[in-house]
């Protein structure tokens, strides 16, 4: 059985900001994704589950799991970087 993703972009355009290309995946197989977690309340018990989702259905080869110190922030630099260094998807969300 085969199924569809469909991946939303919830970012409105800034005004004068300029068109950025997206980088669509044809598939998550060998692919490894990333989690920013946001450190709000039950968002580590979602990429928990997630991750095994994605590992066990998809193909992903690894998922590495990132946090921030606080939810107002954003993710350190380095985190950043580490991220878009060893990662083909990142996802950072909300929980509660």
């Amino acid at each position: 059985m085969q199924s569809t993703i469909e991946i939303f972009d919830p970012k409105a355009p800034r005004a004068g900001a300029r068109e950025a290309s997206l980088n669509i995946l044809e598939s998550l197989t060998g692919k490894v994704v990333g989690f920013i977690d946001n450190t709000k309340p039950n968002f580590n018990h979602l990429v928990d589950d997630l991750a095994d989702v994605l590992l066990r259905n998809y193909g992903v080869r690894a998922v590495l799991k990132r946090g921030k110190r606080v939810q107002s922030i954003p993710a350190p630099k380095e985190v950043i970087d580490e991220l878009a260094h060893e990662c083909d998807l990142i996802i950072t969300g909300s929980g509660d």
